[in-house]
């Protein structure tokens, strides 16, 4: 993978400011390609510096229980992505992050840090202005590239690249990966109910079937098929449409609360869904329903209408080199 960006070791001085979304994946049928963007935003200012070490800070979603040294997400994803544009780490980093993304619900959050790790150390590479070069600026396709590869499967990495609804699949991703953006249907609108526990992603896959059986891939691949067209066109079809026999059953004894909320809102004719690998639930309503929708929620859950996110991940030269 190259980026489409001129990269040069950052200068110390150079200072960036990179936002990336939080998201929603799976969709139901649509396990490890689809995804959605929603309005929530993690944010991030890195400074290149002359004085040798690293400095993170960290406010908001996950404060206090965050490691502020090498081993933070953002700031690995940052080395990893320099040694792929084959340039040096600046002699120190400083590191200020705020995150209203909640952690291990999940909302994407360890997609939006490799995002926004990805994008910072593309930023703070002050090549020459033109031909794709300056601060500030990245290459979206690098970028949901390596973000894939990196988190294991594109479709929550792809929404907060492009934002949107996105199809993401790959034959390598060590090639690259093939994301597409799909319409979304205006009177659309997410609700996201997070739950006070937390559930890691790797815990929630390692209870995945190896195999499953060939009626269900075949219903499970008919309801994608059908997902894509009732986001776009007839959200009438949106219950139908979000049915899956892969991934949430499997999983529905890690979370029985949220898997409860699940049947309770496709029950009362809304299409709900566990929210990329749990324990947060979705669910698509219709901006005339989504009092009623709020309103099946459990008590100590809150209760989101974040919104789509029409674009994603975006950075801002603060300060030149």
């Amino acid at each position: 993978m190259i980026a489409a960006v001129s990269a040069v070791a950052p200068r110390p001085g150079t200072s960036v400011l990179v936002e990336a979304p939080a998201s929603s994946a799976n969709l139901g049928p649509g396990f490890d390609s689809i995804g959605l963007a929603l309005g929530v935003w993690d944010r991030c200012v890195a400074t290149a510096r002359s004085e040798p070490g690293l400095v993170i800070t960290a406010a908001g979603e996950g404060a206090g229980s965050i490691a502020l040294d090498e081993t933070h997400l953002v700031h690995r994803t940052m080395v990893t992505t320099w040694a792929e544009l084959g340039v040096s780490p600046p002699p120190g980093l400083l590191l200020e992050c705020t995150n209203a993304v909640p952690h291990g619900r999940g909302m994407g959050s360890s997609a939006t840090a490799i995002v926004m790790g990805i994008v910072l150390a593309q930023a703070l590479c002050s090549g020459p202005e033109g031909d794709g070069g300056g601060a500030g600026r990245f290459d979206p396709t690098f970028t949901n590239d390596l973000a894939a590869r990196l988190e294991g499967h594109p479709d929550n990495a792809s929404a907060s690249v492009f934002g949107g609804v996105t199809l993401s699949w790959s034959d390598d991703p060590a090639v690259g990966t093939t994301t597409v953006s799909l319409r979304v249907d205006p009177r659309i609108v997410p609700v996201v109910f997070a739950p006070e526990e937390q559930l890691s992603t790797a815990k929630a896959r390692a209870v995945l079937p190896a195999h499953v059986r060939l009626a269900d891939a075949a219903a499970n691949s008919g309801r994608a098929a059908a997902l894509v067209h009732a986001l776009a066109f007839a959200p009438e079809h949106l219950v139908a449409a979000t049915r899956d026999w892969l991934h949430q059953e499997p999983r529905r004894p890690s979370y029985a609360g949220s898997m409860a909320l699940v049947d309770r809102l496709r029950r009362a004719g809304h299409a709900a869904v566990i929210s990329g690998a749990g324990p947060s639930v979705l669910a698509l309503a219709l901006d005339s329903t989504v009092d009623e929708v709020r309103s099946l929620g459990p008590e100590g859950w809150r209760a989101l209408t974040p919104g789509i996110a029409t674009g994603g991940a975006r950075a801002r030269l603060l300060a030149p080199a």
